[in-house]
């Protein structure tokens, strides 16, 4: 029988996450453990919750998205 194959999510990074990267993606997490399941919903939690863009505006979906395709790269 063949081991399943699986992608550990630090093996697409050459360097460990951030502090900024861990705080957003912890924030994420809770978030949707909370049951909140859509855009709309995840960026309001995170403005609710006083996280920021990286520019220090208050999270839009459009920022949103631009940051998560920055941090994808």
């Amino acid at each position: 029988m063949e081991t399943p194959l699986y992608l550990e999510p630090m093996q697409t990074r050459d360097e460990p996450p951030t502090p900024y990267e861990t705080k957003l993606a912890g924030l994420i997490h809770a978030i949707f453990a909370e049951g909140h399941e859509t855009l709309p919903a995840l960026v309001e939690a995170l403005n609710e919750r006083g996280s920021t863009a990286p520019d220090g505006s208050a999270w839009t979906e459009e920022t949103f998205r631009a940051e998560m395709r920055r941090l994808g790269e």
